[in-house]
This record gives structure tokens, C-alpha cells and sequence, in this order.
């Protein structure tokens, strides 16, 4: 295990610098900040706190590092989280990583300081080089939800490929060829697996890729929003349109509004990931829901199991999605 004096060597700096860094009780500057805990990283050096949690035994909380807190998606997951963590006799510490590497990297500090007795995570592109040494040093039970990397943990994620294929064809079936698909975070596996998806229809219909109707979301509501105005900026209006989470649906829908555009009339539209206000939408919006219940429940579940020191080996959990069919694709509306 790493001591504090061995990250004072890596780093070139004193012990007491190293403290300061680490406890902010001191300002540090920048350079000496970054080269700290690049050897703390490197490393996986951890405090005192988790030495105290295996001689103490069990805190009964659980961590939950994941991005946006008021994201449409990772709202509802984090209540039916937190719902099955206090059914088990858990309390639920959670912090925001905004998809960042380090910040994520800072949140899990935080989380295995505060002596958590495991983890839920929804890791950034990052998470490997940033978070997993330190969660490997300190041995805590981690289990990924939403996404999955190749890390010793249990995952659990949703089916992507082939649901945003289902919605792809979808729109192909109402004849529509010209699809612009708006795609998430680089470097994450739900954005390249949503993505080949949509590809996997247009090759399977005959229908050629146009890359510039593949729009960068990143993810979040903003850029989507920017990506879809910069389309129809340059005179392309699509036949339909498909973002690949309901964040980047809500800024999809505020660029077409704000261009005068109408759903399904001037180009249909379908989401991957509902709301569950849609069907309040006119018309209806046409999307691919997941389990959010179903993945938190068993999420915890994988959990807690790992706490009671089950070993065997880890698990990876697809959840299956559901197709909701309304009329933002052209479908006429049920009677």
C-alpha cells in the first residue's frame, strides 16, 4: 500500500505539501497541485479513511458517482437507486461528475474518504486512467451502471445497439432515408454502440451514410441544441431525425422549434430514452424507454452482494429497452 512520503518522493514535494494538497488546508499552487495528484493516481494512494473502514467494518453507505443530477435520465435512475440503497439499510452519498475524468476522479476520492462501504458508478471515457487505480487500491465493491469498460467490477447497462436499430428502421418503414442521428460523449460505449445502431439500418435498407447527417451532441442539451441549428443553418433539413439520449431530445427540440420546423410535418422525429411525460408531448414522441427501475433495483442488488463478500465471478447485465410508439414519427396516434 502507497504512504503519503511515497507520493511526497514521486511528486518531488515534502509530506507536508503532499497534506495540504490533499486536506485543502493549505493553497498549493497549480504545478505543484497537478504533479501531486498525478502521483497520487499513479499511486493509487489512499488516506487513512478506508485503513479505518476495513478495521472499523461497514459505514452502511453506498457511493454513487454519476453525471448531471438534473439530467432527464440519470434523475429517475438515481431515485430508484436510492430507493433499494435505504431498502437494504443503506444511506446513498452521491456526487456529480459532469462526465469530467477528474472530476469524477475527485468525487471518488471524496466518496471512498468518506469510508463508503461500495460503489455505483456511471464512468466518463476517463474512468480508467483517472478513478480506477484509486477504487482498485482501496478494494471497494464497484459496480458500473448505464455504461460499461473493461474494469474487474460488475456492470449493468442497456441495450443499445439494437434498440436505436429498431428505431432507425422505425423511421425507414415510414419511408424516410435522409436520417440525421445526433450521437453522444466520444469514448463511451452507449454513444459508439447507439450509433452503430442507426449505421446497422441505413447499411441493412440500402441506404448510404452521410456522415454530415451524423450531428455531435455530446451528450448533453446545449451542443445538441447547437448541432441541429448549425444542420438546418446550412440548409439541410433531414427526413427524420434520431438523438441517441432524451438530453440531447430536449435540445434537438428546442433548435426546430426556434427554426420553425414541424413535428411530423416537416420531418419526423423518434428519441433514444423516453420521458415520462411523453405522451404529453403533441404528437407523442416515438422513443426507446429503458428500465430505470429494473436497473437501479438491480444495480443495488449486484452491490450488495459483493459487500457480503460474495466472489464469484462478475456479472455483466443487459437490460432490455421498450419501444413506445406515439405520432412524433408519423404513426397515427392510437385509438
Amino acid at each position: 500500500m502507497a504512504t503519503m512520503a511515497d507520493v511526497a518522493r514521486l511528486s518531488g514535494v515534502s509530506s507536508s505539501t503532499v497534506s495540504h494538497v490533499l486536506n485543502g488546508t493549505r493553497r498549493v499552487n497549480a504545478d505543484t497541485r497537478e504533479r501531486v495528484e498525478r502521483a497520487v493516481a499513479e499511486l493509487g494512494y489512499r488516506r487513512n479513511a478506508v485503513a479505518r473502514t476495513l478495521a472499523g467494518g461497514s459505514s452502511r453507505t453506498v457511493g454513487l458517482a454519476i453525471s448531471g443530477l438534473t439530467h432527464p435520465y440519470f434523475g429517475p435512475l438515481l431515485h430508484a437507486i436510492e430507493r433499494h440503497v435505504s431498502a437494504a439499510g443503506y444511506v446513498l452519498v452521491l456526487g456529480d461528475t459532469h462526465d469530467e475524468a477528474v472530476m469524477e476522479r475527485r468525487v471518488v476520492e471524496s466518496l471512498l474518504d468518506q469510508r463508503v462501504d461500495g460503489l455505483i458508478v456511471a464512468p466518463s471515457s476517463g474512468f480508467l486512467e483517472q478513478s480506477g487505480r484509486l477504487i482498485a487500491a482501496a478494494g471497494a465493491p464497484l459496480v458500473f451502471i448505464d455504461r460499461s469498460l473493461e474494469f474487474p467490477c460488475d456492470r449493468l447497462t442497456p441495450e443499445n445497439r439494437e434498440s436505436a436499430r429498431a428505431l432507425t428502421e422505425h423511421l425507414i418503414s415510414h419511408g424516410h432515408r435522409r436520417i440525421a442521428a445526433v450521437t453522444g460523449l466520444a469514448g463511451l460505449d452507449s454513444t459508439t454502440q447507439r450509433e452503430e445502431g442507426y449505421r446497422d439500418a441505413l447499411e441493412a435498407n440500402g441506404i448510404p451514410v452521410d456522415e454530415r447527417l451524423i450531428l455531435r451532441g455530446e451528450s448533453n442539451e446545449q451542443d445538441a441544441e447547437r448541432a441541429v441549428s448549425e444542420m438546418l443553418g446550412r440548409g439541410e433539413t433531414p427526413d427524420a431525425l434520431i438523438p441517441l439520449n432524451n438530453a440531447m431530445s430536449i435540445g434537438a427540440l428546442r433548435a426546430l422549434q426556434r427554426a420553425g420546423k414541424r413535428i411530423p410535418d416537416d420531418l419526423a422525429f423518434a428519441s433514444y430514452d423516453d420521458f415520462e411525460w411523453s405522451d404529453l408531448f403533441r404528437p407523442g414522441l416515438t422513443a426507446i424507454a429503458q428500465d430505470v427501475a429494473r436497473m437501479g433495483a438491480e444495480a443495488v442488488d449486484l452491490l450488495m452482494t459483493r459487500i457480503a463478500g460474495d466472489d464469484r465471478p462478475f456479472e455483466h447485465r443487459v437490460i432490455d429497452t421498450m419501444f413506445h410508439r406515439r405520432t412524433s414519427c408519423g404513426c397515427h396516434a392510437p385509438t
